[in-house]
């Protein structure tokens, strides 16, 4: 990973208790966490891009644990998803190699999820924000838990680095109630329903 240099981690935590309606006990939470790296491809065109997906596997493994504890444990986490901001000098390709890398760290650390991680990916300049898009975990119609955590690094992505996040939620939408699978009906089988 040394070609991905650290430069910072910030992490991000959400308590929502209403948006107008009854107050949520306990709230719903979601989180973030994001490094700030140095791109190794920034400036020049790499044919050869996937040998990065496993060379940032260990960075998505402690951005998810820190991410994990910041939430207060792994217990009620039941939502997921990823994203990138490439710098400037970088391609929207250099974002994407954080699909595996990032995907793995959390379905390695949560156990079993059979949904897809839904995921963003852009090229911006400093303080550029990014939706990370949330999905449940195990069935991809729970419409609760269809969300999005915002992001932004005032000081980043700099021309030549990568903002690689994962975010995370427990609990959907606070006041949720536009049908849909509820989590009673979850099956976890394929990752749908």
């Amino acid at each position: 990973m040394s070609d991905f240099a650290i430069r910072k981690i910030v992490t991000q935590i959400e308590e929502v208790w209403h948006e107008g309606g009854p107050l949520a006990s306990p709230p719903p939470m979601k989180g973030a966490i994001y490094a700030i790296c140095a791109n190794p491809f920034a400036g020049r065109y790499e044919p050869e891009l996937q040998p990065a997906m496993e060379a940032l596997k260990p960075l998505a493994l402690s951005l998810t644990d820190r991410l994990v504890a910041a939430l207060g444990g792994r217990e009620g986490i039941d939502a997921y998803g990823k994203g990138a901001i490439v710098g400037e000098a970088g391609e929207h390709e250099h974002g994407a190699i954080w699909h595996v890398s990032g995907g793995y760290g959390m379905r390695d650390r949560l156990g079993e999820c059979r949904a897809i991680v839904p995921s963003a990916m852009k090229v911006g300049g400093m303080g550029t924000t990014l939706d990370i898009p949330l999905g449940h975990l195990n069935a991809a119609y729970v419409r609760s838990r269809f969300d999005v955590i915002t992001i932004a690094c005032e000081d980043g992505p700099r021309a030549g680095e990568v903002l690689f996040a994962l975010a995370m939620a427990r609990g959907g939408r606070v006041h949720s109630r536009m049908g849909g699978l509820e989590l009673a009906q979850v099956r976890g089988e394929d990752g749908l329903r």
